[in-house]
């Protein structure tokens, strides 16, 4: 039998102490110190064990296996999941309240009980909802009957050790913990939410995962600054870590994978919430365009990358005169450093000062981009409102820019360019190809290569004045 002991540990160097101190006298970090659960193996059980070694395995001897899946019918979601929930993982949803956590879950849940599998059920624990609430919820997006309402269990529980025995009893395929800030732990003094209380109770759910074969998804709320009760303390514990994001007050939202042990990292899946849940976005290339009248200065579309799928998204620009104090640099979807860089470069590189100017930066839609190729958009977009010239709304532009002013290719040109010309535009700025290459060639759309930033505003509001 192992002792437990709680011990305070310092998430900084792992130095051990008996009680909480405010400093850690080895690495001196300030409030590092978490009060964690230590179990003490018996010593013959540690002796036992060194008594009979590992065995090492070429690779070559080892036999592959092929993963499981339990498809949960949203498209959406078994793509960034890799194909659906696999058995004895432990999935850790994160996303800022509100934004649809628990009714992604809910709607998971019934399309994972709607495989043909017999004896198939969910159990849902619940540490901060009610089981009428939850019933509100379940009845709002159509489970309190059928499949889902006779195979959905629900529990509204807050120790994790009362989970642990549920879920040993009933013996569900899913388990579905909301929120792992809410759930507790006896043997720690701290209160919920803590550190040492979300670790623990994840390490003993990961161990129910693991020795019974249950998937465990846990929901996690992020905080302001995303480490305390969110799931950046918990995403190297977890097997897969998924993002919803998303402005709460719009319709559309993003999922993505940070980590995941089964599959990509790369893909993003593209919801719209509406009164009866989250509905899968039909064509997400055109998700996030905006329509206009007229053309608008300060506008530029971007055919981005995420994953395997293109999507373009319109860069919106404002540039106006400071009227005190240091100009304003205001960017959201966007890497604000980045915009910083291209504001020096367009007035260094490319005659474009935007020194004394307040510049407004925002992707439309709510959408979040940080890759590189988006600078040639950022770019003409401010070009483009600093000169109150509006770029034509057939033209997409894509290329990184360097601190020289020069363009730089990016990855899959001829998909992003393929993807906008479906969705009907006909002319594309891009970097010029090394070497002499040739620019991709796309049916119905003019591909116009350039070297520098000032060629590419040249090429679509006139020579530099």
């Amino acid at each position: 039998m192992t002792r437990a002991r709680s011990r305070f540990v310092c998430g900084t160097c792992g130095e051990v102490y008996l009680r909480w101190e405010g400093q850690c006298r080895a690495c001196g970090a300030w409030n590092s110190l978490v009060e964690t659960i230590v179990r003490e193996q018996p010593r013959s059980t540690r002796a036992s064990t060194l008594a009979s070694p590992s065995i090492a395995t070429a690779l070559s001897e080892i036999a592959s296996e092929v993963v499981p899946r339990w498809p949960t019918g949203i498209s959406e979601l078994d793509r960034v999941l890799g194909g659906g929930f696999v058995p004895g993982s432990v999935v850790l949803l994160g996303g800022e309240p509100g934004i649809g956590k628990s009714t992604l879950l809910l709607q998971a849940a019934a399309g994972v009980i709607g495989s043909p599998a017999e004896g198939f059920h969910v159990l849902y624990a619940s540490g901060e909802e009610s089981a009428p609430q939850i019933h509100l919820r379940a009845a709002r997006l159509g489970y309190t009957s059928g499949p889902a309402g006779a195979r959905i269990r629900v529990a509204a529980e807050a120790d994790v050790g009362r989970i642990v025995d549920l879920a040993r009893a009933a013996e569900p395929r899913l388990l579905l913990v909301d929120s792992i800030q809410t759930i507790s732990v006896d043997e720690l003094d701290g209160p919920a939410g803590s550190v040492g209380q979300v670790r623990e109770a994840t390490l003993r759910l990961m161990e129910l995962a693991k020795g019974e074969g249950i998937g465990v998804v846990l929901v996690g709320h992020v905080t302001k600054d995303g480490t305390l009760a969110g799931p950046k303390a918990l995403e190297h514990l977890v097997d897969v870590v998924l993002t919803l994001e998303g402005d709460r007050y719009g319709a559309l939202r993003l999922l993505r994978a940070s980590k995941n042990r089964f599959g990509s990292t790369d893909e993003v899946g593209v919801f719209e919430m509406r009164e009866a849940g989250l509905a899968e976005v039909a064509d997400p290339g055109r998700a996030f365009l905006v329509e206009h009248e007229t053309p608008a200065p300060g506008s530029v579309v971007a055919p981005t990358l995420e994953g395997s799928r293109p999507l373009l998204v319109e860069v919106q620009a404002l540039v106006a005169r400071s009227a005190y104090g240091p100009p304003r640099r205001t960017v959201s979807g966007a890497d604000a450093n980045r915009v910083s860089i291209l504001v020096a470069v367009l007035g260094r590189r490319a005659g474009v000062a935007l020194g004394d100017q307040d510049v407004f930066v925002n992707l439309a839609g709510g959408l979040s981009v940080e890759e590189p190729g988006l600078d040639l958009a950022v770019a003409l977009a401010l070009a483009s409102a600093l000169r109150d010239r509006p770029v034509d709304p057939r033209t997409v532009a894509i290329g990184e820019v360097g601190l020289l002013g020069e363009l730089r290719s990016v990855t899959g040109l001829d998909r992003r360019l393929r993807e906008a010309s479906r969705l009907g535009f006909e002319r594309a700025i891009v970097p010029r190809p090394r070497g002499g290459a040739a620019p991709p060639a796309v049916s119905g759309m003019e591909v116009a290569t350039v070297g520098t930033l000032r060629e590419a505003i040249a090429e679509v509001l006139g020579a530099t004045r």
